[in-house]
């Protein structure tokens, strides 16, 4: 029992890079979509919406950074799973507990992204009124109430579950309300990208508990995904089953492709080399204590060993700017050339850890190394890197990119112990659903019931005040995300 408690409490500790991660990765999904549109250079948007007009292209091949941040969001939910998981094998549940467990978690985020996209102002009323907004405002309590974990109130939290049934209950009777242009309500609308982190909350974890004690077989599941996902573009049993939507039961077809599409698997690209660099971060949290694994002050002091970490730092951010440089220019043979050199005199930098957190770190590269080439040399297939519909190189290269930050991250909380100048971005990752909802359910209502909005596009014509209009729009809301964080009031999804 109490190596179960140390196991808990050490793993909370040693996910704040992952969690820091995961918070960067969401607020620059707020950052992403509340800069002005068509004043800024095409980089600050999705490589296929470019500006002015920002029509979809999906001819047009690139990546920005706007395009890592979903992938970035995706990796980190597939890296907690084998903390997640282990955690409640420690606990001491079953098998058949934990799958319902996922099956659970998987149907708590589908019903999240029906009921949010539902209570959202455009999707209420295409052309809002002051009415409009404060429904939507109106939603974002109705969520809080339905989704809210009740711990703050201490002896009364067991009662919480009756604030999760009010909302519930108070929010079907909001939707109900509503006409929709005149559908009323629909299992179909809902909000895509929460879909897509349903499927992959239930499928990444089931491939991680399958393949938990066999890396070989899950890279195989790879391979065969691959498999199904070629062979689907061909006339065959296999596209008919990729692209099936419904199952017929008794004469009737039951249409699922509300909650689950085949070709939603494709992240599984992304959520198992997550899972991989999870069972890492797992394998050296049950190695340490709480503080035998911290650096010891003289290592800290030693100039040598600050400058090398410095410069993994400096190689890390390097080769992700020369990536989203690159292949955005299509300079594609130079930027894998340049690749290879910086990850080859970066190898040194790693060739002899000195601590068992340096070890990690490592660990952390070298399967950075290998999904960053393995991107790079799908990058000719498939018409280029692309987001939507997105390739093997899309999935590869973000991946790594997203190994290459947390490194940085770990570096920074774990050896340096900048914890507390990364704190807002700590507990917008412990509590992201919040942050993902806050814009349009929340600060987007009230700029626009306040008339500030307005005020604001007016006064925002230049790409420079284009940027700073989405610092300021996205700041309130990791602040907002990091006092609920503080304050025990979590979204469970």
């Amino acid at each position: 029992m109490q190596e179960s408690k140390t196991l808990i409490n050490t793993s909370l500790k040693r996910a704040d890079a992952l969690d820091t991660l995961r918070g960067f990765a969401i607020l620059a999904m707020v950052f992403s979509g509340t800069i002005r549109y068509k004043i800024l250079p095409a980089w600050m948007y999705h490589a296929q919406e470019p500006p002015p007009t920002h029509n979809f292209n999906s001819q047009i091949a690139g990546l920005t950074w706007v395009d890592l941040v979903f992938p970035l969001f995706l990796f980190a939910m597939g890296a907690a799973i084998p903390l997640a998981l282990s955690r409640r094998f420690t606990q001491g549940w079953s098998i058949t507990r934990i799958i319902l467990y996922i099956l659970k978690r998987g149907l708590m985020l589908g019903a999240f992204a029906i009921i949010l996209k539902h209570l959202e102002p455009f999707t209420i009323n295409q052309n809002p009124t002051q009415a409009t907004w404060y429904v939507a405002l109106l939603g974002f309590v109705l969520l809080f109430l339905i989704f809210g974990r009740w711990s703050i109130l201490g002896k009364w939290s067991k009662y919480g579950v009756w604030l999760n049934l009010g909302g519930l209950i108070a929010a079907i009777a909001l939707i109900s309300h509503f006409q929709y242009g005149g559908k009323g309500f629909l299992l179909e609308r809902s909000d895509p990208i929460l879909i897509v982190l349903a499927n992959m909350a239930v499928f990444g974890s089931l491939v991680w508990l399958l393949t938990r004690s066999n890396l070989l077989l899950r890279l195989g599941l790879m391979g065969s995904l691959i498999a199904l996902q070629l062979s689907a573009t061909s006339d065959s049993w296999i596209k008919n089953f990729w692209t099936a939507s419904s199952v017929k039961i008794f004469n009737y077809d039951l249409n699922y492709s509300w909650i689950f599409q085949f070709y939603y698997l494709k992240y599984l690209f992304i959520i198992i080399p997550g899972t991989i660099i999870g069972d890492l971060l797992l394998n050296w949290i049950q190695r340490n204590t709480q503080s035998s694994d911290i650096p010891d002050k003289q290592h800290l002091e030693n100039y040598r060993s600050k400058q090398r970490l410095w410069l993994i730092i400096l190689s890390m951010l390097m080769i992700c700017l020369v990536l989203l440089v690159g292949l955005q220019a299509r300079w594609l043979w130079q930027t894998t050339f340049l690749s290879a050199a910086i990850c080859a005199a970066s190898w040194f930098l790693f060739a002899q850890p000195e601590t068992d957190v340096d070890y990690l770190l490592t660990q952390y590269y070298q399967w950075g190394v290998y999904w960053l080439f393995l991107g790079l040399f799908f990058e000719p297939f498939q018409g280029g890197i692309h987001k939507d519909p997105s390739t093997y190189s899309y999935y590869f290269v973000t991946s790594a990119i997203a190994i290459f930050i947390l490194i940085i991250f770990t570096i920074l909380i774990d050896i340096f112990s900048f914890k507390k100048w990364l704190n807002i971005l700590i507990s917008n990752g412990q509590n992201p659903m919040i942050a993902y909802v806050a814009f349009g359910n929340f600060v987007w209502p009230i700029l626009q019931i306040s008339g500030l909005e307005d005020v604001v596009i007016a006064n925002t014509t230049t790409p420079v005040m284009g940027v700073i209009k989405g610092i300021l729009y996205t700041l309130p809301i990791a602040l907002l995300t990091s006092f609920f964080t503080r304050h025990k009031l979590f979204w469970k999804t």
